[in-house]
This record gives structure tokens, C-alpha cells and sequence, in this order.
């Protein structure tokens, strides 16, 4: 076997560049993986199938154990190529393997775990056609050598499709009984497959309404015929696609069954009589189309479909900084002392124990050729001269937000306070600055940073915790920061988000003391202001009304007070915010 294994080997290896070929006589990829045993399988992470790829380092990878078993030995370019039409077509990379997916699984509401199955049909189906229909490679060989019969009736709708596609006989890859149900749907599956071969993502959709019904009656048995052809199923595997806290334009719009799409069924436009022969694309109408922001829990569940395996926290984390980062600003910095410039002040000898890269080997060669550490070499001595631009030392930033039962869970739905927050920790980070944030929900529980740090990653991941206890941020954990025994190196602007119970919460008493003591106190010392944004309907009318003394009572503690109507108003705040209070450096 060993010896029949090495043959193969030589032969598909010497096949490789003709498979390339097939696509472009440029396309660089490195050679497939070939695995000859199953423990090499194992390790690539081949299962099931006798072929696969990966994205992520954009390989290919062989059983050739499998290929011999299954006697599939002289189709090496059909199979090669075919897998580079995975990575030269579709799906092609990890963002579009990605879209696909998220378009896929509208199809397939309630079975959106059949997925990445269904998107390798669909993928294989885009491929084979070509290969087959425009490049006379004999992909019906490939199938024919080892197509079986099954239970499964999308595996039936499946072939059929096969057949329809290259107009062979009945029963030559679909082994089984066809209604005429299923033969019409295996009709309008082949034109969407050729009227979508130049738009393929568009059609994604559209393929998945068409299974679905296929894929609810029998799951299990669609899942045992399909594991063998499965070869992109985990393509995205270790990858991390971009891009996809929005849907694509046109994504809600490509989502119907292809009986309903005039370009696939001929049906006339209601509102002209006109058959429409073919599809409006957004780029093409004349209009600009909004993009819609996805969910935080849609958002996971598709990097989780596409093979990303990360604790949700961290894909939440990762969704609210995609979302934050159009939004950033670089955050205002405030005038201190002038900055200084390095000014040369003559030589001394260089110890032993001094850095290496204190050495001046120059003024060194110059004192003697004879180089003795400790005697002849010598350091730079530098002062410092002031310079000709003034010093700016960014505002350092405290974040506290309302992380109470009234707030929702930023992995699961969306929540404006950890945007608008995101977006003020990141311009903060970049302008410079270092950033404390407290979630807070009293009385109950409260996380936040290790102090002021000046990692991303460290703050939104505190920031897409979920406490849900108590009905307020707690105004009393301003005291571990600030107090008259604390040194605040930096001035520091607190910024609170909450809403209307952190009125409630400023009459409680904490160590002895009443919220409003302790903000008071907060403000006099963090240095740099401080701001209240408090999310109340009709704010704006109850600052003119008889309890607007409430809010005067807020700004003569110290603090400014903003007002929003609704959360998702917040992100207009994180702007506004920033460029007026900092944006002039002062």
C-alpha cells in the first residue's frame, strides 16, 4: 500500500499546476497537503471527507488513503481544481464566507445550524457547473464513481440538479424517485445556479429557501449523505472575518424563494406588466442604500457558523469596538509644560554595568582604537533644552456605567452605553490617555479595570461584562478613586452614564456618607470635570420644569449634566462630547 500511496502521491503532485491552470495561470497557492495515513488526517483536520480547504492559511488538503480507497486515483485535476475553486471563487475568503453564511442562515430560520452544509452545496454546485460546463473537466465522473444511493430527499433534490445541469439521463447521479414537486424545484435551483454564477453571494439566499424544506424533513439523514463531498464545511475554521457588525445592502432583499424572483421565475412586474429579466443591483439603481446594523447575538452566531470558536464576551467585545471605530476622534489633549528637546552635554566613561546601548562608539574609537570596557569606552551625556511646541498631556479618562437590571446584556442585545462608551474609551487610547472603566449596578455588584490602563482589549472586555443586579451605577465607587488621600498623576474627566435612578442613588448613604457628598468631592479633585449623561424621556422639558431644581443641583456639585431622550441617542453624545469639551487644546 505504501508503495501504490508514494505513486499517487507523484502523480497528483505533478497534476497540481495543471489544476492551477484550470483558473489562471497566476494564481499562486502553495502545494495541497497530502495525507496519506489517518492519523495525518486527524491532524490536519480532515474528517469524513476526502478533500477540504482552509481559509485561514489558504490550504489545501488530500486524503490520497481515501482517494486510493475510493478509486477516484485518475481524477487529480477535477479534485484539485475544484478545491482551488473554493478559494479562487466561492467562497473565497473569510469575509465572504462569512456574508454567505449570514444570508444562508435567513434562509433556514430555525435549522440555522444546517448552514454551513447548505453553503457547501451551494459553493459546489457554483464550481462544479464551471468546471464541468466551461473548462470540460469531468466532474460527472468524479460523482458517478461513488455517488450512493440515500434517504435523504436533499441529497435527491441535490443530483437532480446535477443532472438538469449538464442534461444527463434520469437516474444517472440522482438514484432515486424524483416527484414532480422536486423536479420542478431541481429546475429552478439550476437557473438560479446559472443566473447567479457572476453574483453568486446574491443567490446564497435564495438557494437556502429552496433546501429549507428539504433540510427540515430530514436533517440527520441530509448530514450522513453530505459528509463525504463536505469539504469546505469548516473552511473558516481559526479565522476571524471582518467587516460584519452590518449587513450588506442588499442582504434582507436577497433573501426569497427563487419562485419568486422575476429573474429566475418570469413573472411580470405588478407595477408596469414588464417581465423582469434580470436583477436591480444597489450599485447600479441610482440610490445609495443604507447599510443596517447587525445584533451582537447575530453577530456572534455567525463568526460562530463560520468556525470562530471565542468566548461570547470576547466576540462581544470585538463587535462593539467594530462599531465604535467610524465613530472615533482623536480625544483633546490639555496644555502642561513645554516639551523638551535632547541636547548633547560631552562624554563620560561607560561602565560595565551601564546598557550596552549607551556605548557612543564613535567619541570610543576616537579616544583609543583599544577597546577596554570600563576605561576606553565612552557615553553621551544629554540634557534637555526646551522646545519650540508646548508639551499636550491628554485628559485620562473614568468611565462608569450603568450596568443594572434596567440595562441590557451587550452580548445578546444592543446596548448604546457600551457603544457610546467604546467609542470614548478608543479615541481616549489613542489620543494618548489612560482609561478606567467601572460597571456598576447597586446595590449588588461592580468590575472594572486593573486602575487606569491603556489597553483596548482589556477595557471593552470589562465593558461587555453583564452584572444586572441593583437599579443604578453606584455613585459611592468614585471614593476608591478619588479621594484626599489618592494622587491623581494626571487630571482625569469622570464621565457617568445611567439614567434617571441615579437621583435615587445620590440620597443613599455609602460609609457614611450621601452620593451627593462623594460626587462633590469627585469633582474637586479628578482634575479634568466631570459629566452626568442620564437617559430620560421629555429630558429636555423637565430641565424648564419645577423639578429641574434637581439638575441645579447636580451642576452646582460640580458636574455637568447631559440629557438624552433615548439610548441610542448616546452615540450623537459620544461625539458632540469629545470635540467640545476637548476637541481645543486649552
Amino acid at each position: 500500500m505504501s508503495t501504490d500511496i508514494a505513486s499517487l502521491r507523484s502523480l497528483w503532485q505533478s497534476k497540481w499546476s495543471s489544476a492551477l491552470s484550470v483558473w489562471s495561470p497566476y494564481i499562486q497557492l502553495h502545494e495541497p497537503i497530502w495525507c496519506e495515513t489517518l492519523a495525518e488526517e486527524k491532524e490536519a483536520g480532515l474528517t469524513g471527507s476526502f478533500a477540504m480547504i482552509r481559509l485561514v492559511d489558504h490550504s489545501v488538503v488530500i486524503s490520497l488513503r481515501q482517494i486510493a480507497e475510493r478509486g477516484l486515483e485518475s481524477f487529480a485535476v477535477e479534485i484539485l481544481a475544484h478545491e482551488i475553486g473554493h478559494h479562487v471563487l466561492c467562497p473565497a475568503d473569510l469575509t465572504d464566507n462569512a456574508r454567505l453564511l449570514s444570508r444562508i442562515r435567513r434562509g433556514l430560520p430555525g435549522l440555522e445550524s444546517y448552514s454551513p452544509m447548505v453553503s457547501n452545496l451551494y459553493s459546489d454546485l457554483m464550481i462544479n457547473d464551471r468546471l464541468q460546463r466551461s473548462d470540460s473537466l469531468d466532474i460527472v465522473g468524479v460523482y458517478s464513481k461513488i455517488v450512493e444511493k440515500s434517504d435523504s430527499k436533499l441529497w435527491l433534490l441535490y443530483m437532480r440538479m446535477y443532472e438538469l445541469l449538464w442534461k444527463l439521463p434520469p437516474q444517472s447521479l440522482a438514484l432515486g424517485v424524483v416527484d414532480e414537486r422536486m423536479n420542478q424545484d431541481a429546475m429552478l435551483g439550476t437557473r438560479l445556479i446559472r443566473s447567479y454564477a457572476r453574483d453568486w453571494l446574491g443567490g446564497g439566499g435564495r438557494f437556502a429557501c429552496l433546501c429549507f424544506p428539504y433540510v427540515e424533513q430530514d436533517k440527520e439523514a441530509a448530514m450522513k449523505a453530505f459528509k463525504v463531498w463536505c469539504d469546505a464545511i469548516g473552511a473558516g475554521n481559526g479565522g476571524f472575518p471582518d467587516g460584519l457588525s452590518e449587513e450588506d445592502a442588499d442582504e434582507a432583499g436577497s433573501v426569497m424563494h427563487p419562485a419568486e424572483d422575476p429573474a429566475l421565475s418570469g413573472i411580470l412586474n405588478a407595477s408596469d406588466g414588464q417581465s423582469n429579466s434580470g436583477r436591480v443591483r444597489s450599485e447600479d439603481s441610482g440610490t445609495k442604500s443604507d447599510k443596517k446594523s447587525r445584533g451582537p447575538f447575530e453577530y456572534r452566531e455567525i463568526l460562530e457558523a463560520s468556525g470562530v470558536h471565542l468566548d461570547p464576551r470576547e466576540i462581544a467585545a470585538i463587535f462593539y469596538r467594530e462599531r465604535a471605530v467610524p465613530h472615533l476622534i482623536p480625544f483633546p489633549s490639555r496644555v502642561s509644560n513645554q516639551s523638551t528637546d535632547p541636547l548633547p552635554e560631552g562624554l563620560d566613561i561607560w561602565e560595565v554595568s551601564s546598557p550596552l546601548e549607551q556605548i557612543d562608539w564613535w567619541a570610543t574609537l576616537l579616544n583609543s582604537p583599544e577597546v577596554v570596557p570600563g576605561i576606553t569606552t565612552r557615553e553621551r551625556l544629554m540634557g534637555t533644552s526646551p522646545g519650540a511646541e508646548p508639551e499636550r498631556i491628554p485628559l485620562d479618562l473614568y468611565l462608569g456605567v450603568d450596568c443594572s437590571g434596567s440595562m441590557p446584556d451587550p452580548a445578546i442585545n444592543m446596548s448604546y452605553p457600551i457603544l457610546a462608551g467604546a467609542i470614548m474609551v478608543l479615541s481616549a487610547i489613542r489620543a494618548g490617555a489612560n482609561v478606567k472603566v467601572v460597571l456598576s449596578g447597586e446595590p449588588g455588584k461592580s468590575i472594572s479595570t486593573d486602575g487606569f490602563i491603556r489597553d483596548p482589549k482589556a477595557c471593552l472586555q470589562v465593558m461587555t461584562n453583564y452584572l444586572g443586579t441593583g437599579y443604578s451605577f453606584g455613585i459611592h465607587r468614585l471614593a476608591e478613586t478619588f479621594s484626599p488621600k489618592a494622587k491623581i498623576p494626571r487630571p482625569v474627566h469622570v464621565l457617568i452614564i445611567s439614567d434617571s435612578d441615579m437621583f435615587r442613588m445620590l440620597e443613599e448613604k455609602g460609609s457614611g456618607r450621601v452620593g451627593w457628598d462623594v460626587a462633590r468631592e469627585t469633582a474637586s479633585l479628578c482634575g479634568g470635570g466631570a459629566t452626568y449623561v442620564l437617559q430620560i424621556a421629555g429630558g429636555a422639558n423637565i430641565l424648564n420644569s419645577n423639578a429641574g431644581y434637581k439638575f441645579l443641583d447636580m451642576k452646582s456639585s460640580g458636574w455637568n449634566v447631559h440629557l438624552v431622550d433615548s439610548m441610542d441617542e448616546l452615540l450623537v453624545f459620544a461625539r458632540q462630547f469629545s470635540q467640545s469639551k476637548y476637541g481645543v487644546m486649552r
